[in-house]
């Protein structure tokens, strides 16, 4: 079963931090796909199953210091 979750993503100021974090996050174990909106500051992980929150967090953090999740 596919699952999306959504985060909201500060700190982000251009297409380059919503890459990295995308890339990041991306390679973090069970996540499928991660989609990030520069825009709307919004991160959808897809998974076939639950990631631990401290994992994404953990991810966006690797991104950049300047970046935080919630």
């Amino acid at each position: 079963m596919t699952m999306i979750t959504s985060y909201t993503v500060s700190g982000m100021t251009c297409n380059h931090c919503a890459h990295a974090i995308s890339e990041e996050v991306g390679a973090v174990a069970g996540v499928t796909g991660a989609a990030v909106s520069l825009e709307t500051g919004k991160l959808d992980v897809t998974s076939e199953a639950p990631v631990d929150f401290d994992r994404i967090v953990e991810a966006v953090y690797e991104a950049g210091e300047q970046y935080s999740v919630a």
